[in-house]
């Protein structure tokens, strides 16, 4: 896990106005509330100063000389590289035809002129949410991602409660995406993700947390005395999906066949899970989420040593 240096800085925010009195207003206001702000007086500045900088946010005024804002936003949607920067669009008070074509054009929100203070900053800071947290969690199971479990863990240690962490993955899962192809795989990802799911929601209260980290690789933070339980629930949960999954003349044999490079045909077993568990209590705690991540791993790799599905967890006292 690494952590993001976009975090450690202001959010960067382009304001679009031909209008310099209203642009300065908004920049005025916004560096008031922590933000840095770049200003553009049309579209085609716009356009030209994005190459060289990579704003967080974008405040586009509608009607503009050269590139207005419906021009620059279909531009910015168009281009992968600043296809997913979050756009609100300055419209005409009481123009409502305005705020839907900004909207189908590709903008997130929108304010109508002329605004206080308060709703600029407000909307600013909602669409900023919104759009890192749609970034933060995986297409595929909807779950956190990697930045989310790193802030998890953090609040957990600034909370000086205990806590636990595992990390799951699933065996064998490269067999499956040979002998079924990618989209079989994913689906037993999912499966994975919902059987953790129902194991989290199971375990009760305090919430545990369950993150998506990639591939085939999940973790989940829990209190202590929730991770055992929480497990005995959510593997055999998985391995009844994953049977199901299977072709049934693969899941009755309980292999898969699969060929190697040169053409050789393995037995590769059903996928099954290993799980490595790491806690942060007592005489050992861990105020790094990579220094509990990478301890989880070591376990994972431990539990890949058995047979079936395993848990290994981490009983050392101290660092060493």
């Amino acid at each position: 896990m690494t952590v993001d240096p976009a975090e450690e800085r202001p959010d960067l925010i382009l304001v679009v106005d031909d209008d310099p009195d209203i642009a300065r207003f908004v920049e005025v206001n916004l560096r008031l509330h922590g933000f840095d702000v770049v200003r553009a007086k049309d579209g085609q500045e716009a356009l030209e100063l994005i190459e060289r900088q990579r704003p967080d946010l974008a405040v586009v005024d509608l009607m503009m000389p050269r590139v207005d804002g419906l021009e620059l936003t279909r531009r910015l949607r168009a281009d992968p590289m600043t296809a997913v920067l979050p756009i609100i669009m300055l419209t005409a008070k009481g123009m409502t035809v305005d705020k839907v074509v900004g909207l189908t054009a590709g903008a997130d929100d929108y304010l109508v002129k002329p605004f206080d203070t308060a709703e600029l900053v407000a909307r600013v800071a909602t669409t900023l949410r919104r759009t890192r947290e749609f970034r933060e969690v995986s297409p595929l199971t909807g779950l956190p991602g990697n930045a989310r479990v790193g802030r998890e863990i953090t609040d957990r240690v600034r909370s000086g409660a205990d806590y636990a962490i595992a990390y799951i993955d699933i065996d064998r899962f490269k067999s499956v995406n040979d002998v079924y192809g990618f989209v079989r795989g994913d689906e037993f990802i999912s499966a994975l993700a919902r059987s953790l799911h129902r194991a989290v929601v199971s375990v009760g209260l305090p919430p545990a947390f369950l993150g998506h980290i990639g591939g085939d690789d999940f973790v989940v933070v829990c209190a202590p005395e929730q991770m055992r339980p929480l497990m005995e629930r959510a593997i055999p949960d998985f391995e009844r999906s994953a049977d199901d999954l299977y072709d049934p003349s693969d899941a009755e044999r309980g292999y898969v066949e699969v060929k190697d490079r040169r053409g050789n045909v393995q037995k590769a077993a059903l996928v099954t899970l290993s799980v490595g568990v790491a806690f942060s209590t007592g005489e050992r705690r861990f105020s790094d989420p990579r220094e509990i991540i990478a301890v989880a791993n070591e376990m994972k790799s431990v539990a890949k040593a058995q047979w079936g599905s395993f848990i290994a967890t981490d009983r050392r006292l101290s660092g060493g």
